[in-house]
């Protein structure tokens, strides 16, 4: 699981990372420097951890306001001396408020929880209609989705390819985010399923998926958050 702390206290920071031990983190003493991986590189993380009150212009509770922007699925979790914030915590979905000093039982609920929210995310199913025929695909069943000529064309794991009316512009609000990402005008395609990145192509169960300049930077880094994900 990928992780971002952002707390100016190191000695408290430390504390979170030894208590984090497994998942991937990263330290962030200010919110500015989040805000610029955010913001300005695209990154994105499974759990911030924000420490409410910080030194510098931008608290915790701005920080969040200002990641829910830019990623309104982000899990966010306060970190805070006191619970005077917790209508603004309540206001922002956070997931979860936690006291310091934060103990390790705390910390392993709140992976849990997390993790959980994931696999259902992931077990989510894609509805289809097609010459008065309907029904649902699991997310985690989908290879890739290529479109032709107002024509979606679901590419299933066990080798079947499922027609359906629609437009792939409609579907990429629809899907797109933690499990599919457009990598083309003409492709749509599952990140869990990708292979490897090779060049300008996804290669997933055999089959070379073009990446277009469009999507490049953020296919690249959704593949690499997974990779993180898979070594964790």
């Amino acid at each position: 699981m990928k992780i971002a702390v952002c707390d100016d206290c190191q000695e408290d920071a430390l504390r979170l990372r030894n208590l984090l031990e497994g998942q991937d983190v990263r330290l962030y003493a200010d919110a500015g420097q989040l805000l610029a991986d955010v913001e300005e590189r695209g990154m994105r993380f499974d759990l911030y951890l924000l420490d409410i009150y910080m030194e510098g212009s931008t608290g915790g509770i701005e920080l969040a306001g200002r990641i829910r922007q830019r990623d309104d699925e982000a899990a966010i979790c306060f970190i805070s001396t006191s619970d005077d914030f917790y209508r603004e915590a309540y206001d922002l979905y956070a997931v979860q408020y936690l006291l310091k000093p934060v103990g390790e039982a705390e910390v392993k609920r709140l992976l849990e929880r997390l993790a959980r929210r994931i696999v259902r995310e992931r077990e989510q199913r894609l509805g289809y209609k097609w010459r008065g025929q309907s029904g649902f695909i699991p997310y985690g069943r989908i290879l890739y989705i290529d479109s032709r000529e107002h024509t979606l064309f679901i590419h299933c794991e066990d080798g079947t390819v499922q027609e359906c009316k629609g437009k792939l512009d409609d579907l990429e609000v629809q899907v797109c985010g933690e499990v599919f990402s457009r990598c083309h005008q003409s492709f749509i395609v599952n990140m869990y399923h990708v292979d490897r990145l090779e060049g300008n192509d996804l290669l997933v169960a055999g089959h070379s998926i073009p990446v277009s300049r469009r999507y490049f930077a953020g296919v690249k880094s959704r593949y690499q958050e997974i990779l993180f994900e898979e070594v964790d």
